[in-house]
């Protein structure tokens, strides 16, 4: 079991900050307002606070009566996340209509290329042709698992799967268990190659999640590739994490910033698995975490929207200098699991 050092307390004010400045930010119907809400819809889980799920409704239903958007994308299903969660909390039928729509985009709709790998999309276009990012894992991936277990699919928890299953082919560094970015199915390449830390955290932390999210993950032959990648990923996450217990955005380079929003799904992710050995890693995320939230609930030292830079420079470029709504929702996932992590036991093979 993980041996952690944290004031319980301090981490429940901590979340309510997050949660309050969130919703005072004007996020619309895309990612990073799935992100954000994803992150509250986790607070709300883990705390039980119903004023976090009233807000949660108040908004959302605002959203909608004003009006969703006339074409998914793969970006825009992470508002998926937040929408099980109110349809579990309310059971009204509005939040699974919606839900279902997406889920119907992107099994019929949504580009893909290879053995059903879904292309990253982030607008109507065709921006990225056969180009794989770690990114989807978690706004289409995470989604349909979840949404598979609740309405008991299992076509859809096999393509989520899947989705895990070719990203740790196209993505995963063998040599040093990093992930990539990105994967240019047509050039047959990483394209600029660089190890980005906010990948690194959406293939972390969605893949630790498979195994909460879905029983008997052990019956399905393809979880043994998302738990073998996930050890050897969080074994060499590990040896880059810095003195001030976080990531950099570009893991591997020293002259690059430590980013926030990668730290802490990272973070979050070592939480979710459980491995005692990393117990001593996840104590330094605490204190570099803690440090990152204004008293007012800003996450700060969150990187800018991202795509597949050219090189190592165009990442150390994005600024850092703005609230996001991915950086809310991350730094509350991390919270969220901590905050019932000391009930928590894990079985350490699966």
């Amino acid at each position: 079991m993980l041996k952690l050092n944290y004031d319980k307390n301090q981490i429940s004010a901590v979340i309510d900050r997050i949660v309050h400045k969130t919703m005072n930010m004007d996020l619309t119907w895309d990612w990073p307002c799935g992100v954000a809400y994803y992150g509250i819809s986790e607070a709300y889980t883990a705390t039980g606070n119903k004023k976090y799920l009233e807000l949660l409704k108040d908004r959302i239903d605002e959203l909608m009566e004003l009006g969703l958007p006339d074409v998914w994308t793969v970006n825009a299903c992470a508002m998926g996340h937040p929408l099980i969660t109110l349809y579990q909390a309310t059971k009204e039928q509005k939040y699974m209509d919606v839900l279902l729509g997406k889920l119907s985009y992107l099994k019929k709709d949504a580009l893909r290329f290879g053995d059903s790998v879904l292309q990253h999309t982030v607008s109507a276009g065709n921006d990225f042709p056969e180009q794989a990012w770690a990114d989807t894992l978690f706004m289409a991936a995470l989604l349909m698992l979840r949404a598979g277990v609740l309405l008991q699919e299992e076509g859809m928890i096999e393509d989520a799967l899947n989705q895990w299953y070719w990203h740790i082919k196209y993505l995963q560094d063998r040599g040093t268990g990093f992930y990539y970015h990105g994967y240019d199915n047509i050039a047959g390449n990483h394209m600029s190659g660089v190890y980005w830390g906010r990948a690194n955290a959406w293939a972390a932390y969605t893949m630790a999640q498979v195994g909460n999210c879905l029983p008997k993950c052990y019956l399905y032959p393809k979880y043994m590739d998302v738990a073998g990648s996930l050890n050897e990923q969080l074994a060499a996450l590990k040896t880059v994490q810095t003195e001030n217990g976080l990531w950099r955005t570009v893991l591997n380079e020293e002259t690059s910033y430590e980013e926030v929003s990668a730290s802490a799904g990272i973070a979050a992710a070592m939480l979710l698995r459980g491995n005692p050995l990393h117990s001593k890693y996840i104590d330094k995320a605490i204190k570099g975490l803690l440090a990152n939230i204004s008293e007012d609930g800003r996450v700060l030292n969150v990187s800018g929207g991202t795509a597949v830079m050219n090189n190592v420079a165009g990442y150390q470029n994005i600024s850092r200098d703005w609230m996001q709504g991915w950086g809310q929702g991350l730094a509350l996932a991390f919270f969220a699991a901590l905050y019932v992590s000391d009930g928590s036991a894990k079985d350490g093979a699966l």
